[in-house]
């Protein structure tokens, strides 16, 4: 059955405006038909399947090598249901000084690991984000993940692939002609769902991506990542002009703190960001699930593999994410 057939059967269009969040949707059998409106792109909006704006808000998993004990459906559901997110990402990491469970050294077990993310958010009826976690260009590695990764998920209207995460080094011109190999890929098997591109220094060069866009493909979106106590109104500027040029953008990557992910949260600055992204109608994703000694990894080291997580279990970063989240899900 094609993913639009299956949309169609499905008895609630998710995201009725830009503003607003859907309603979460549970599912006990592995192989219900998903629940969720395909999605595309119009211009710079990410719409559903009747044309209206969608604006997904989430969390990311951490890299899935080091937190891979909340790699799977339970938490996946928890963050649904108690978090109100409408999307997770999950961070399939590539690493070199500690090889173990990366895909690199270890595909099929990263591969093992990411799809519990996967699956999970396909079963509870929430989108799913499917992220190439490197900072170096992968060409080969990537087009093996995601050709893996596309016919297997492909026929699934939940999936987003985003097909390199932070890219530092490389220029636009190599960040674009690996974009055109691993999309191709990608078509091969899934024609339709949503692909995010990174672009150079930390996904924030999107200035230069505004003048040299990828032509002659379609829902394609570029990713933008900010830590709000280190990036400002440059950054924003940066956004704006890709937008005023036709080009969609998705944050893929956020969070209230510094960039290195530590030091105390910057709250007004922030809220200057997540305005700006309601403003655009642009969706989003905070880092993230994971337990390290930092601001942004969101729980101690006493939370369960699966939820539910309790007060004692989440850090401050954890906090107001899920109150900004349950607002936007109509849950408080």
């Amino acid at each position: 059955m094609t993913k639009t057939a299956t949309a169609l059967l499905s008895a609630i269009l998710l995201f009725t405006t830009a503003c607003e969040q859907t309603e979460t949707i549970d599912s006990d059998a592995e192989t219900a038909p998903s629940t969720v409106s395909q999605l595309s792109v119009e211009g710079t909006q990410l719409v559903n399947e009747a044309g209206e704006a969608v604006v997904l808000r989430g969390v990311s998993y951490g890299w899935h090598n080091w937190w891979p004990r909340f790699y799977n459906k339970e938490s996946v559901k928890w963050l649904a249901d108690d978090w109100g997110v409408d999307v997770v990402r999950a961070a399939m990491g590539l690493h070199y000084d500690e090889p173990e469970l990366t895909y690199n050294a270890e595909p099929e077990k990263a591969v093992e690991i990411i799809s519990k993310v996967v699956d999970g958010a396909i079963e509870s009826g929430i989108y799913v984000i499917i992220d190439f976690h490197s900072h170096h260009l992968e060409l080969e590695l990537a087009k093996t993940f995601f050709g893996d990764m596309a016919a297997k998920y492909g026929d699934q209207p939940n999936v987003i692939y985003e097909i390199y995460n932070e890219p530092i080094d490389d220029s636009w011109t190599e960040l674009k002609a690996y974009a055109k190999e691993v999309i191709e890929v990608i078509r091969e098997h899934d024609p339709d769902n949503i692909i995010l591109v990174g672009n150079p220094h930390w996904d924030q060069d999107l200035h230069i991506v505004a003048d040299d866009q990828i032509k002659g493909v379609s829902n394609i979106m570029y990713t933008l990542h900010y830590y709000a106590a280190t990036h400002g109104d440059y950054l924003r500027e940066r956004g704006d002009y890709a937008l005023s040029k036709g080009a969609p953008i998705f944050i893929s990557e956020s969070a209230g703190m510094e960039a290195s992910g530590d030091g105390p949260m910057d709250y007004e600055a922030w809220q200057i960001w997540q305005d700006w992204a309601e403003k655009n109608k642009l969706s989003w994703i905070t880092w993230s699930v994971a337990d390290k000694d930092e601001t942004c990894s969101f729980l101690y080291p006493s939370a369960s593999d699966t939820g539910p997580w309790e007060e004692k279990d989440l850090k401050e970063s954890a906090k107001a994410t899920r109150a900004i989240l349950r607002k936007k899900a109509g849950l408080d």
